[in-house]
């Protein structure tokens, strides 16, 4: 049987005829994943078209994941799902509790046509440039969470800037592209501002940062509110040798310094609240639990993931700030 039938005069446009013609070849058998396509030229020729019509079809089939090209041999088929119309690509730095919301809330408002490929570069920038590398043109859609990672633009800009969306952080070297985002900076200065009330009562607030991987805006809101409220406080970059003393609130960002910091508090018998405080950042079921609720500043990672889809699926090229609060609970 023929794998490209013949391209007709019609109302559909020629590439989309060679679309058609190649899904119908992989549905009915006739292609399978591995086989190897007739050639550009080959379509060409015997069909009468030009090159750049070919090239059209082949590259929507490979952004599909449906096909994919091999330096000086070809193109391959490397999947038979032809159903997949949209193929996602998502760069993130790291998997933990919150972010995997915000994975599942986007997977829950993409259409059942759209494949996600998930990758992690772990705030290695080598990782997170081959990663890249490896993938351009393979992909209708990328979604990348760049963090605090320095010099990427170079690397991004690899990549059709209309297909580029930018997730949780930015900075002004990557302002061109669409992002969906946190404002690091004011999130933490306002969700402060919002338990000042309960902050005064404390000697100190302790925040532990990581420069490596906690975004800087942290830091900015963080100091700009003690020094806007005449608070006195300390920056740490870890809990080793650390024993938490009464009147000592602590800002932890991640979740295994916040077990950390727990577990000392029990060593030395303190009571949340009445002798210590504690505020983590970015909320989980978890922490509504622990210790009878811990106090958290996070934004709404489900909408994140919500919003995220719907711009995907309409090619949204919107910069989109998401909302962030203060969540009271037990630990303040």
């Amino acid at each position: 049987m023929e794998i490209l039938k013949s391209i007709q005069e019609s109302n559909t446009p020629k590439y989309r005829q060679i679309i058609t013609s190649i899904e119908s070849s992989i549905v009915n058998g006739v292609l399978k994943k591995g086989d190897k396509l007739p050639s550009l030229n080959m379509i060409k020729d015997k069909h009468s078209l030009s090159r750049d019509t070919v090239l059209i079809a082949f590259n929507d089939l490979k952004n599909r994941g449906i096909i994919h090209s091999v330096v000086g041999k070809g193109y391959y088929v490397s999947s038979e799902d032809v159903l997949v119309k949209r193929k996602v690509f998502l760069l993130f730095d790291e998997l933990n509790s919150f972010k995997e919301d915000l994975y599942n809330s986007f997977l829950q408002n993409l259409t059942n046509n759209v494949q996600v490929d998930i990758f992690f570069h772990h705030f290695n920038i080598a990782v997170f440039k081959k990663l890249i590398s490896d993938n351009i043109g393979n992909y209708s859609s990328y979604v990348i969470m760049p963090a605090n990672l320095k010099d990427v633009k170079s690397t991004i800009e690899n990549l059709p800037s209309d297909k580029v969306y930018l997730l949780d952080q930015i900075n002004d070297e990557l302002k061109k592209y669409p992002a969906i985002f946190q404002n690091f900076e004011k999130d933490t200065f306002n969700g402060l501002s919002s338990g000042l009330n309960k902050l005064v009562n404390y000697k100190k607030i302790v925040l532990l940062f990581s420069k490596e991987k906690q975004p800087q805006g942290i830091l900015r809101g963080f100091e700009l509110f003690c020094k806007t409220n005449f608070l006195n406080y300390e920056i740490i970059d870890t809990l080793e040798k650390r024993t938490p003393k009464k009147g000592e609130v602590y800002i932890v960002l991640d979740d295994e310094n916040l077990i950390r910091i727990i577990k000392k508090i029990k060593e030395v018998q303190f009571v949340l609240t009445k002798d210590i405080g504690i505020i983590s950042f970015n909320d989980t079921i978890l922490k509504e639990v622990v210790e009878n609720g811990i106090t958290t500043i996070s934004t709404d990672f489900k909408l994140m993931g919500k919003r995220l889809a719907e711009m995907i699926l309409t090619n949204e090229q919107l910069k989109i700030e998401n909302p962030s609060k203060l969540i009271l609970r037990n630990s303040l």
